[in-house]
């Protein structure tokens, strides 16, 4: 151990003359691991949040989609299908046809989107079928199996929860579905009016998904908006999502116009920036209380310069540098740095795993709800530890406790030994 490193502990150590400052001292680490497990605690919630938030979208919709931007629809889309199968890193895909119509069941009347899917393919595509909370997607094209042996199977639809209690139709129910597209008949034209039979219900967690978003059968959605052998578009699943975009480009590339290729970023593009520009705000006003202790670390120098300046000037007398003497006093900023940072990590990585169990403690002792689930949809606080951003907090909190120790190490390399011994 170098004396420098020496002298710093030493000063760090509890004495009798020295309580006051030791106790700046516990402050200022203190300051820094409140500050660390913060925002360790709060990046982690804000990323579980993030990664909740992509499970439902993604649950629901598919990774990438491919459109014709030149007219409606896409005819042969069965050479689409095989294109992106053969794409390195394409799961699977499958065509659907996406739509805007009007329910209604008895008084009440909902705009909705409506969605033709293969019920065969649709279940490799999406998470459809795992988010039904009543019936089967094969219901949509086979009916349901009590309709069936009563009478003739009636076209079938699946309603997401929130939607189906507006409507107040339920599985087995029989509602109409209104079309945007007319037909002409020698009486004039009439609205394309449908009678379709609710086969299901589904619950992805996203109230804009469960409220307004319906699915039927793809020969269903044909037949009731004229599409024949067309499709909206063609829907691809990938085995990463993260290289969404690298697949969707190369399919871009191998399409080329008139065809659009997106991925799921580029169609939630608002939403995840939105998340992104919050999570760096919420670092840098986190940054903000390590700031604070370093304040406090500067204090707690500037007090340890003042009282030990007789020992700086018996160490200059005996030929100790600049450079020495500002290493002394940097070194105990980085010292506290070092241990207020580390305490503040292990309280971070001990408190994430754990939240939903002090959140649900905190519930109980005072008696609130702080995620109620009828409006959060949640029934657990999602966290996830982001280890890169950990280490760049652990990063920025040692940088600031040593940089605010740089500025007092200077001034007590300046002190001169006569100055310092003249009144002792």
């Amino acid at each position: 151990m170098g004396y420098e490193l020496l002298i710093s502990w030493r000063h760090l150590r509890s004495r009798k003359s020295q309580k006051f400052i030791s106790l700046i001292t516990l402050i200022s680490m203190g300051g820094v691991a409140l500050g660390v497990m913060a925002l360790i605690v709060v990046i982690a919630v804000m990323s579980g949040f993030g990664k909740d938030l992509r499970d439902k979208i993604l649950g629901t919709t598919s990774h990438i989609v491919i459109t014709n931007v030149t007219r409606e629809g896409i005819a042969g889309y069965e050479e689409i299908l095989r294109t992106a199968r053969n794409t390195p890193g394409v799961r699977a895909a499958a065509p659907f046809i996406l739509k805007q119509v009007m329910l209604s069941h008895g008084s009440n009347t909902v705009g909705v989107v409506l969605r033709g899917v293969d019920p065969e393919q649709e279940r490799t595509t999406s998470d459809l079928e795992k988010n039904l909370v009543d019936g089967r997607l094969i219901y949509l094209r086979d009916g349901l199996p009590e309709a069936g042996a009563s009478g003739p199977t009636r076209r079938g639809i699946i309603l997401g929860k929130e939607l189906a209690r507006a409507l107040g139709a339920y599985t087995g129910d029989v509602i109409g579905l209104v079309s945007p597209a007319a037909r002409m008949t020698p009486l004039g034209i009439i609205p394309n009016l449908q009678i379709v039979q609710v086969v299901g219900l589904f619950e992805s967690g996203m109230y804009e998904y469960d409220s307004g978003l319906a699915f039927v059968s793809l020969e269903t959605a044909q037949k009731i908006f004229g599409m024949h052998q067309r499709v909206t578009g063609v829907e691809i699943k990938v085995e990463d999502i993260e290289r969404a975009g690298e697949i969707a480009a190369r399919l871009q590339e191998q399409l080329g116009f008139p065809y659009s290729v997106r991925d799921w970023m580029q169609m939630n593009r608002n939403l995840f920036s939105a998340l992104r520009l919050e999570k760096t705000v919420m670092f840098i006003i986190l940054i903000l209380i390590i700031l604070v202790a370093a304040f406090n670390i500067i204090s707690t120098l500037f007090m340890v310069v003042m009282d030990k300046g007789k020992d700086i000037a018996i160490l200059k007398a005996m030929g100790a540098s600049r450079r020495s003497i500002m290493k002394i006093f940097s070194l105990q900023g980085l010292m506290i740095g070092l241990t207020g940072t580390g305490v503040g990590v292990i309280a971070g990585f001990t408190i994430v795993p754990n939240i939903n169990e002090l959140v649900g403690f905190l519930e109980n002792l005072f008696g609130f709800k702080a995620f109620p689930s009828d409006i959060y949809y949640l029934d657990r606080l999602p966290s996830e530890i982001q280890y890169m951003d950990s280490l760049l907090i652990i990063v920025f909190s040692i940088s600031i406790c040593y940089l605010a120790s740089l500025y007092p190490a200077w001034r007590a390399s300046r002190l001169d030994p006569v100055e310092g011994l003249r009144y002792e």
